[in-house]
């Protein structure tokens, strides 16, 4: 039977989705502090440490539309403990994982496990609580996404750090399976089974263009340096735009012929939506390089250890947690897009100020140093992702409006696979040579400080292109408080299809 307004059992469930969900979260926070360790225990080449990272956010932004319609189609509690499973399983592979090559393929297979639980957590939370009852599940669902971002570079770090049974990195991955096991089983018993009344229909051959053109992207950028750049690299980038002109073609045919394409190209006429699903791809490529270059800068570049790393990170995870809360609760309602074009300046401001204290204090720079430039940036960030989704959809239409909350978030994961890949371009690319000992401390700073010129150019870019989004974001459309609540747009993907009216299976 399904849970009834005032059965317990719907909070030990909302316990469950939510646990799933924070350790995605963590997860995709986890993994960063960690990179120089796992580089140095297993020899990895710097195109399998960004593989590490982008292989995760390729496959789950390939499959989050995808695993919220198989949700709708076979019952999101099914598809939910298959991706629980799916996900503590792959963490076992990534924690035991004999080779760098087996801990990429480990993580793609997480990061696609993960496109088909995430899509179910607030699905699930629609389908088990009563109107009146979400606006207090969103606010602690927001609260997780808070404490997840937060929480999830000290716990990578402190995990590494502390070398639990002579593992070194590996626990990073390992403390997913007692929770996916406990999930797995509670999940049985707690989860009520719903499915959509309307599900749209899947469409694989679409996945498999976006998949191939992102390859055709991605892998010669991570490894075209290491090659010496070969023809075929080019061959294989300037296919990608043949892939992506099939991709819109096929896209037409699909909308024409069931109504159930993977991408609505009809969204791309609502200029605030294409104008944010830009800002949304730039800003994922900006976080995919910011954050991979910084942990090398801090690790490898200047010899911290991973608690040191993670610890100066404090102060950016609390600064983006507070200005997240203040711009969607006060400035936004009163100041509109400005709050969103503000946090851009300020992030570009940050950068621009961290670049001035990294040249300034050399290898001898401290923590304490980088804790403003990284406050400044912090707020940036807060007042922009808090925000962001809410102004993207505020003027798509109502009945397209799951399906243009996933494609955001998809859009979101593919930046950020993107951003990582140029980080063979805008960061390796200026280390000409294997160096070792201050050689290569003096050449990982100075590569940090190119990246981040990079990364202020395309936050000015981003300024410009929110212009186009509209002055005064209206309230939440329906169903799209699921992509956005607590600022959980990358992650927080609700299934693309009838989620207000879930139909309980008995």
């Amino acid at each position: 039977m399904g849970a009834a307004p005032g059965d317990r059992r719907r909070w030990f469930a909302l316990a469950i989705v939510m646990t799933a969900a924070f350790m995605d979260l963590v997860d995709v926070t986890i993994v960063n502090i960690a990179l120089p360790s796992i580089q140095a225990d297993e020899g990895a080449t710097f195109s399998q440490i960004q593989w590490i990272t982008a292989g995760y956010a390729l496959a789950m932004g390939a499959g989050l539309i995808t695993g919220g319609r198989l949700g709708d189609i076979y019952g999101r509690k099914r598809i939910f403990l298959l991706g629980i499973g799916g996900f503590t399983l792959a963490s076992a592979l990534c924690g035991f994982a004999a080779s760098p090559e087996m801990l990429v393929g480990s993580r793609i297979l997480q990061g696609a496990t993960a496109a088909l639980m995430v899509p179910q957590v607030l699905s699930i939370v629609h389908a088990t609580f009563p109107a009146h009852e979400r606006g207090k599940v969103f606010g602690l669902f927001g609260a997780i996404v808070g404490l997840g971002a937060v929480s999830g570079p000290m716990l990578g770090a402190l995990l590494t750090e502390w070398n639990l049974f002579g593992l070194e990195w590996r626990p990073i991955f390992l403390i997913n399976l007692p929770v996916g096991i406990a999930g797995l089983l509670l999940g049985r018993t707690f989860i009520t089974e719903s499915k959509a009344p309307k599900a749209l229909r899947l469409d694989p051959i679409g996945v498999v263009l976006v998949v191939a053109g992102l390859l055709m992207l991605l892998y010669p950028l991570t490894r075209g340096r290491e090659l010496g750049w070969p023809l075929w690299g080019y061959v294989l980038m300037g296919g990608a735009l043949v892939v992506g002109a099939a991709l819109v073609a096929y896209e037409r045919h699909k909308a024409r012929k069931d109504g159930s394409p993977l991408i609505e190209l009809s969204l791309f006429k609502v200029k605030s939506f294409a104008a944010g699903a830009a800002v949304q791809l730039t800003f994922g490529l900006v976080s995919g390089v910011f954050f991979l270059v910084w942990t090398l800068y801090m690790q490898v570049g200047l010899g911290w250890s991973p608690l040191r790393a993670g610890a100066t990170g404090i102060p950016f995870s609390l600064a983006v947690s507070v200005a997240a809360g203040i711009s969607v609760q006060r400035l936004v309602p009163r100041f509109g897009r400005k709050v969103l074009q503000a946090g851009a300046l300020l992030m570009a401001t940050g950068v621009v100020l961290y670049i001035w204290e990294a040249e300034r204090y050399g290898q001898g720079i401290t923590s304490w140093q980088m804790a403003l430039p990284l406050v400044v940036m912090g707020v940036g960030m807060g007042l922009i992702v808090a925000p962001l989704t809410d102004a993207v959809l505020s003027e798509v239409p109502r009945e397209h409006s799951g399906s243009a909350s996933g494609l955001v978030n998809t859009v979101m994961q593919m930046g950020n696979a993107l951003g990582l890949g140029l980080v063979s371009v805008v960061f390796f690319g200026v280390i000409d040579e294997p160096l070792a000992g201050a050689a290569m401390g003096a050449a990982y700073a100075d590569a940090f400080q190119h990246a981040l010129w990079w990364v202020a150019g395309v936050l000015g870019a981003i300024f410009l292109l929110m212009f186009a989004l509209p002055a005064r974001p209206a309230q939440h459309v329906e169903g799209a408080e699921a992509a956005s609540v607590g600022g959980a747009s990358v992650d927080g993907t609700p299934s693309t299809g009838g989620i207000p009216e879930p139909e309980l299976v008995h």
